[in-house]
């Protein structure tokens, strides 16, 4: 999984990305949450009060609910996941420039270090292709805006793909030396040809499996958008499920639903049809086989244009 990308078959290498089978992980830099850091700004007044006075219930509560993912970035880069979500903050009340990543508190790397990692790894995968989904921004302004987006050109540098680029492949990218496209969700992008527009992503917001594939199904009968977007495979559990259930985690949830998920995911399609997918994300990359499960959907492309070319002839 490690190079999935290199090793497709030449058949796909003209494909564009946005048709291909491409795995993520939701909430990707979760796994380094930091327990004793403040709540986000957006949190509720109501949570914060709670929080104030009854830590030592919240917090264990809060991190087992809010950790996504258990392995590190670069672990997951080497299971294949190609897709990282980033919600990046400014903390409150911090005078630095530093930036960390968010999923109800904040994390222990800074997102410069962690992005730093990255672009080592991609120094020895050269034909291996990220998209960082970069969203959020909580407490950032225009000026720290700006600083970031400088940072991002300086660390990955030519790696980077310009929006402007009309062609998307992976033959194109190699051809050009790019490894990184950048989604940016805020307005101040179109300033940068650098940034691309933020990646839809259907979250199902749901607790079961059956709730999640019911909303998925029901966007995919809306057709599939043109460009790049997210099948996210990732659950919801709200205040009253994880007051009822003590005992529970999100990774226990996740687990406990994966198999209906996976059977679900082993029928999916990549490519331009209206109800095909493209990018694949979800909880807890590591115990779970996603990355190879979506790859191998890739396969159904060469499956695809076999039959196609038969026909012809």
């Amino acid at each position: 999984m490690e190079h999935w990308m290199s090793a497709l078959p030449e058949e796909l290498w003209d494909v564009p990305l946005t048709h291909l089978a491409i795995p993520g992980s939701h909430d990707t830099m979760s796994y380094c949450l930091d327990i004793s850091s403040p709540l986000v700004r957006s949190e509720s007044d109501l949570f914060r009060l709670l929080d104030a006075f009854c830590c030592c219930l919240t917090r264990p509560t809060l991190f087992k609910w809010a950790t996504t993912q258990d392995k590190s970035v670069e672990e997951q880069l080497a299971m294949g996941i190609r897709f990282l979500d980033l919600r990046i903050a400014h903390k409150p009340k911090d005078r630095s420039r530093d930036l960390y990543f968010t999923h109800v508190i904040y994390t222990h790397l800074t997102v410069l270090e962690t992005l730093l990692s990255v672009a080592t790894w991609l120094d020895s995968h050269s034909k291996e292709v990220v998209i960082l989904a970069c969203s959020h921004f909580e407490g950032i302004d225009d000026r720290l805006h700006e600083h970031f987006i400088l940072s991002l050109k300086k660390l990955f540098g030519s790696k980077i793909c310009p929006r402007t680029e009309s062609v998307l492949t992976l033959r194109s990218m190699w051809v050009s030396g790019y490894q990184v496209l950048l989604s940016y969700d805020a307005d101040i992008a179109v300033r940068h040809q650098e940034l691309f527009p933020s990646i839809p992503y259907w979250w199902a917001n749901q607790r079961s499996a059956q709730g999640v594939i019911s909303y998925l199904e029901c966007k995919k009968e809306r057709r599939r958008p043109k460009g790049f977007f997210v099948t996210g495979l990732n659950l919801t559990a709200y205040t009253n499920y994880i007051a009822r259930n003590p005992s529970q985690s999100l990774r226990t949830l996740t687990l406990s639903n994966w198999e209906c998920l996976r059977k679900w995911l082993e029928q999916q399609i990549p490519g331009s049809d209206a109800m095909c997918i493209n990018i694949i994300a979800g909880d807890f990359v590591g115990p779970l086989p996603l990355s190879p499960l979506v790859v191998a959907l890739n396969q159904k492309l060469l499956l695809r244009n076999s039959s196609q070319m038969k026909k012809e002839d």
